[in-house]
Order: structure tokens, then sequence, then C-alpha cells
């Protein structure tokens, strides 16, 4: 499966493209400085009843975009 079909699987199970993922991330606060992967993961399961690997699927459009905020140093 090609990184867009699940893209496009995640969008026809929730209705959801990954910008609308992450503006419920920013709203939940999650998407700060030093964010574990695994914070994001479990709210998009558990939020939205995604499945492990679709989860990561949207955490890497996230990477993919730029939208994961770099660690303070």
């Amino acid at each position: 499966m090609t990184f867009q079909a699940y893209i496009d699987n995640i969008h026809a199970k929730t209705g959801l493209w990954p910008k609308d993922f992450k503006e419920a991330a920013e709203k939940a606060g999650l998407l700060t400085a030093g964010v574990k992967v695994m914070s994001l993961v479990n709210f998009f399961k558990q939020k939205y009843g995604l499945g492990h690997g679709h989860a990561m699927a949207i955490v890497q459009a996230f990477k993919n975009e730029g939208w994961l905020p770099s660690a303070k140093k």
C-alpha cells in the first residue's frame, strides 16, 4: 500500500485530511516543542479510532509537511 493510499483510506474512514488532524492536535495542545510521536499516535487512535499504522501515517504526513515543532535547545 502506498503512503497516499493510507491517507485516502483514512479520509474514507473519517472524512478528514491530514490538515484536519493537525487542527485537532493543535486544539488539544499536542503540537508543542518536543512532542513525542506516540503521544500523537495515541491521540489519533483514541479520538478517531485509527489503527496504529494509520495513526503513524498521519504523523508521517505531519513530518512531510514540517508541522512537527522541533525540540527546544
